[in-house]
């Protein structure tokens, strides 16, 4: 691949550092320092990456639904031309149904189980009820709209997987995604990485491998495999034979990836990075825009160097992206 960029099909942009709930997943809730973008900062890289033909702008988070003007944001990236996808825990869609539905192509919610499951991970009373209302109310007003689920795998609910998809069809998603839980890199704002205690109370345990296999066979035999659930087959298991690797009964394999040359994440801090869990490349914060730090030598070095096969980083993986003309 080249080691420069002439194009850029996705974005993902996390334009707030805090979230509104106290996930067990990620430690974004326990900082104390508040970090945005302003809507100037961001739309002065939109001006800059018209050139690069971004086709697709994610807003990731934290919770993207808290900033201020993350609507107007979205209006700005859809006058670039782009598809616009929020990410959101979900706490927050009833007040702002209808502007999403204004300004939003479409949304992706992240559900962890069913009702008791889903409260327990996200440590917020009501979570699951109120997340289903805001979809109920989205649908009310456009019955139409996509509004995909997101589930991350983990110890607290990997013998609830089939259940979670029929919370999920029962809720009205149009589809529902499954993914490990990142333990090893410094993503979602865990710094230093994770320590041990943190990783065991996250990773699903060898006690519970056959669950998990059990949870991922049947999605599998009842035919949701490759559709209302996105992942196939091969897919799924996948994300078992990562946990079997965390337990060192198996050797890591890099999933097909190409997203340090198809896209970029931009932090609520400023930072650039290539993908969720690379470090960063620089940082906009400096006054560089995206297409110089992009193609500067620190990101052209990276991508020359990078063999996403061998790669440790690469090799742990559990977010890839292949993106396809």
């Amino acid at each position: 691949m080249n080691a420069s960029i002439e194009s850029l099909p996705v974005l993902v942009i996390n334009p707030y550092s805090r979230c509104n709930c106290r996930c067990v997943m990620c430690d974004i809730w326990k900082g104390s320092e508040i970090n945005a973008l302003s809507r100037e900062v961001i739309e002065l890289q939109f001006a800059s990456l018209a050139e690069m033909k971004v086709r697709w702008v994610v807003f990731s988070g934290g919770e993207p639904l808290m900033h201020p003007e993350i609507f107007p944001l979205c209006q700005a990236a859809r006058k670039m031309g782009a598809r616009v996808t929020v990410l959101s825990t979900g706490l927050l869609i009833n007040r702002n149904a209808a502007l999403i539905l204004e300004y939003v192509d479409d949304l992706i919610v992240s559900l962890d189980g069913p009702e008791d499951v889903h409260d327990q991970i996200r440590r917020v009373d009501g979570a699951w009820r109120t997340l289903a209302s805001g979809v109920e109310r989205l649908h009310s007003l456009r019955p139409e709209f996509p509004v995909a689920g997101r589930c991350t795998v983990q110890s607290l609910n990997c013998a609830s997987l089939i259940d979670t998809v029929h919370a999920a069809r029962d809720m009205g998603l149009s589809s529902l995604s499954f993914l490990a839980v990142d333990v090893h890199s410094t993503a979602f704002n865990h710094v230093n990485g994770l320590t041990v205690l943190r990783q065991s109370g996250l990773v699903v345990s060898i006690e519970q491998l056959p669950v998990l296999a059990s949870q991922i066979e049947m999605i599998i035999d009842q035919g949701y495999s490759g559709g209302f659930v996105l992942e196939s087959p091969v897919k799924l298991r996948r994300i078992m034979h990562h946990f079997r690797c965390h337990w060192n009964m198996g050797n890591y394999v890099a999933p097909p990836c190409n997203a340090p040359w198809t896209a970029a994440v931009v932090e609520a801090d400023g930072s650039v990075r290539p993908c969720f869990f690379h470090p960063p490349i620089g940082s906009i914060r400096s006054g560089d825009t995206l297409v110089s730090i992009l193609n500067g030598p620190p990101a052209v070095r990276f991508r020359s160097a990078l063999d996403v096969r061998s790669d440790r980083i690469c090799q742990r993986c559990v977010c890839s992206l292949d993106w396809r003309e």
